[in-house]
């Protein structure tokens, strides 16, 4: 990786390890090159013996997805999107955090803060920035603006791979307090979906000074609770069995990460078809939606080829895929310690909250209520999965919008 930073000094001549750098995403061509060998020489097993996904990636989406991605894939057309954004590379906590940085035109802007999950990247996020800090070109007010900071996860993307243990939901909470603060910014918002979300949550349960509310997507922590959460209504019961059903048959890749992720990441950077097959096999939902939009032809909202090849790529050409997968190491660390057996800290903010149906437990209001007492914003909207911003980004900025209106 091959990046262009502006650095500044002290009087003594050393890096000043608060500065805010200026970064451009430039990778060698010999990368790519790379890739596109790696690609040409890929070994496929042999076909699946069931016609779903029950025994992993179907063997016709994963030939469709590299022949695309070796033969027609621009990876210069990634970057030219990402260059296209005001990008920063900032040290907090001795790491690197690369983050796009996008102010609004409109005076009183809000500041937000957006962090992105697990397999995906700051590409799944791309397409909200507009609606966000521009809202009078898609159907809102100068009043429902925002200032979007999306950092890269630590160990993903641009950003540096935490040499040390501990790099937990509570820590990058705790940074990204740091590099609002840093930012100049007095009064933020906070927003995240999958592993966003943990942060997200943690943000709220420590309650920076500044942080107003947050908004996330996904029910973090699900999974541990279930026997806590109510079972009554036909929509609590159709949560309950999806939740079941994750955790029977589509844990795979979390029991990996969250055990073993440094066996995983030998196969992730030495093989491009095998890291886009793992980062694939997430959830049913997304995965068909993917597969369609390779063999298929039929993209669903922003999951396009491209776009679901700019975030693979990102992962192979950045070679994180391995240091990506530690944060779930770090949260089976804290699931198997007495500690996860204690109740959290409340949250100290308002918490707002969106339901997507096709997300791997779309959690009913009950639900988020017991996780949340006193939710301030709820809302179950029609369509959207896992990546929601990604794939229905003016729906999904439309959420956020509202979460936030009342702490304007």
């Amino acid at each position: 990786m091959t990046q262009t930073l502006e650095v500044s000094k002290g009087a003594a001549g050393n890096i000043n390890e608060a500065a805010v750098r200026p970064f451009r995403a430039n990778i060698p061509e010999k990368d790519i090159a790379d890739l596109r060998r790696r690609l040409a020489a890929t070994r496929f097993p042999n076909k699946e013996l069931v016609s779903d996904r029950t025994q992993g990636v179907q063997l016709a989406t994963l030939k469709a997805l590299v022949k695309y991605w070796g033969t027609e894939y621009d990876w210069r057309k990634a970057e030219a999107r990402l260059n296209a954004f005001p990008q920063f590379v900032t040290k907090i906590d001795g790491v690197d955090i690369h983050f796009i940085h996008v102010k609004s035109k409109h005076a009183n802007a809000m500041p937000l803060i957006m962090t992105h999950g697990w397999p995906g990247s700051v590409f799944e996020l791309l397409q909200v920035i507009d609606p966000l800090t521009n809202p009078t070109a898609h159907g809102g007010s100068a009043s429902d603006a925002f200032d979007v900071v999306l950092p890269s996860l630590p160990g993903y993307g641009f950003s540096g791979e935490p040499s040390e243990l501990g790099w937990d939901s509570g820590r990058i909470a705790g940074a990204w307090a740091q590099l609002m603060a840093r930012l100049g910014y007095t009064q933020y918002v906070a927003q995240g979906g999958d592993v966003g979300a943990a942060v997200t949550d943690a943000m709220a349960r420590q309650g920076p000074k500044g942080l107003r509310a947050i908004h996330v997507n996904l029910l973090a922590g699900a999974t541990g609770i279930a026997d806590r959460l109510p079972a009554k209504s036909d929509e609590e019961r159709a949560a309950h069995k999806a939740l079941a059903t994750f955790k029977a048959t589509g844990f795979g890749y979390f029991l990996e990460q969250s055990t073993r992720p440094q066996t995983i990441g030998y196969s992730l950077l030495d093989s491009p078809a095998g890291l886009a097959a793992w980062l694939l096999d997430h959830d049913t939902d997304s995965y068909y939606k993917i597969s369609r939009a390779f063999v298929g032809g039929e993209p669903t909202g922003g999951l396009t080829r491209e776009a679901i090849v700019d975030n693979i790529t990102l992962y192979w050409l950045t070679g994180t895929g391995g240091s990506s997968a530690r944060w779930y190491w770090e949260l089976g660390q804290f699931l198997a310690s007495p500690a996860a057996a204690m109740a959290p800290p409340p949250t100290k903010v308002p918490v707002g909250f969106t339901t997507f149906p096709g997300e791997i437990w779309a959690a009913p209001r009950s639900w988020a209520e017991a996780v949340y007492p006193g939710l301030a914003y709820f809302n179950a909207v029609d369509r959207g999965g896992h990546f929601a911003a990604w794939e229905e980004p003016a729906l999904f900025a439309t959420e956020v919008r509202a979460a936030f209106k009342k702490v304007r």
